[in-house]
C-alpha cells in the first residue's frame, strides 16, 4: 500500500492503493483520478469517506492554491480589491500573468460593450439548422431552468459551492462560479452543471437572471456545436489582449487606450514592441442562457450577454 496525498496543506486526507508510487493530487491528474475513484479507499480525520467527494474538494483547493501562487509572485497594485480565485471555466484559470488588476480590467472592459469589440471579440457564426437541433436546445433550456429555479436564492448557490467572481468590482451581471463544474466542463458538457450562475445585484441581495456554460479554448466549432447547437446559440471568446507593462498601466483605460480589451494593440508583434504581455485568448468559450425568458431570441440573447460582461 502507498499513500496518495495532496500537496496542499489545507487538505488532510489520505487514500490507500494496493500498489503504485505516491501520487499527488494536482490539477493535471484530478480527472484521471476521478475516473478511478472506486479503486481508492479514502481516510480523513473523520474516518473513511468517498474518493469522489474528496476529489471534488481537491479540485477547488488545487485551483485556489494555483491562483494563490500566481498572486504571491506579483507586486501589489492599486487595483480594486478583487477575488482572483478564478475558476477553470474551460481554461478560464489558464491566464499566465493575469493578476487581480488584469482580471478586473478584462471584466470592466467587457462591461457595457455589445458586439462592437473589433479584434478583441471572437464569435461563432450561426449554422443552418439540422434535424434535432431545436429539441436538443429545448432540453438544455429545461436543464438551465431547473438550475435557475434551484438557485433563486443566491445563498443556496453559495452553499452549493458557487463563488462570486470579482465581487468588489461593480458589474451588471455577477458570475457565481462553481470551480469544480468548470473543471467538469473542460472534459464534457453537462447542462445541469452550468459553470456560472448570473445574478444582478439589488442592494445587499442578488437576483438570478441566467446561467453560463463554458468550453475549453482548444474547442473546435464542431466541438462547440456538439454541446449546444450553433443554429440556436452563438459562443463567444475574448481574444488578442495585450497586458500593459507596469509603467504603462494607465494606457489600459480611456478613449485612446493602447492595452487591454479596449486597446488598439491586437497582435503579438505590436504587444511585444510595446513591452506588454500578449494573451491570444483569455478564458475559454462561453455562452449565456436566460431560461426565465419565453422567446428563443431572448433566451439565447447575444446582445444581452455582451452587455453584461463575460
Amino acid at each position: 500500500m502507498v499513500d496518495v496525498t495532496s500537496p496542499l496543506h489545507s487538505l488532510t486526507f489520505q487514500s490507500k492503493l494496493l500498489e503504485g508510487p505516491i501520487t499527488p493530487v494536482t490539477r493535471s491528474n484530478l480527472f484521471d483520478l476521478q475516473q478511478q475513484a472506486d479503486s481508492f479507499r479514502v481516510y480523513t480525520h473523520r474516518g473513511e469517506t468517498s474518493m469522489k467527494r474528496i476529489l471534488a474538494a481537491a479540485g477547488v483547493a488545487v485551483l485556489l492554491f494555483s491562483a494563490g501562487l500566481a498572486q504571491s509572485s506579483k507586486p501589489a497594485s492599486d487595483a480594486p480589491n478583487t477575488d482572483m480565485s478564478s475558476p477553470d471555466m474551460g481554461d478560464m484559470h489558464d491566464m499566465p500573468g493575469m493578476t487581480n488588476e488584469g482580471s478586473a480590467h478584462a471584466m470592466h472592459s467587457m462591461e457595457g460593450h455589445h458586439l462592437d469589440m473589433g479584434p478583441h471579440m471572437k464569435m461563432t457564426s450561426l449554422r443552418t439548422a439540422q434535424p434535432g437541433d431545436q429539441e436538443k436546445a429545448d432540453q438544455i433550456v429545461l436543464a438551465a431552468r431547473k438550475c435557475a429555479n434551484k438557485y433563486q436564492d443566491y445563498k443556496v448557490a453559495l452553499a452549493d459551492g458557487y463563488k462570486i467572481f470579482l465581487p468588489d468590482l461593480p458589474q451588471k451581471q455577477y458570475h457565481f462560479t462553481n470551480y469544480f463544474y468548470g473543471f467538469e466542463a473542460a472534459r464534457h458538457f453537462n447542462p445541469e452543471h452550468p459553470t456560472s450562475l448570473l445574478y444582478e445585484k439589488h442592494g445587499d441581495s442578488y437576483k438570478l437572471i441566467g446561467v453560463m456554460y463554458t468550453a475549453p479554448k482548444r474547442s473546435s466549432e464542431d466541438d462547440l456545436n456538439a454541446r449546444i447547437p450553433m443554429s440556436i446559440a452563438q459562443w463567444h471568446a475574448h481574444v488578442n489582449m495585450c497586458i500593459a507593462p507596469d509603467d504603462k498601466k494607465s494606457e489600459m483605460w480611456g478613449a485612446h487606450a493602447k492595452f487591454g480589451l479596449q486597446g488598439s494593440i491586437a497582435t503579438q508583434e505590436e504587444c511585444d514592441a510595446a513591452g506588454g504581455r500578449f494573451m491570444p485568448q483569455i478564458f475559454g468559450w462561453m455562452v449565456h442562457v436566460y431560461p426565465s425568458e419565453q422567446k428563443a431570441e431572448d433566451i439565447w440573447s447575444v446582445e444581452r450577454q455582451h452587455g453584461g460582461g463575460l
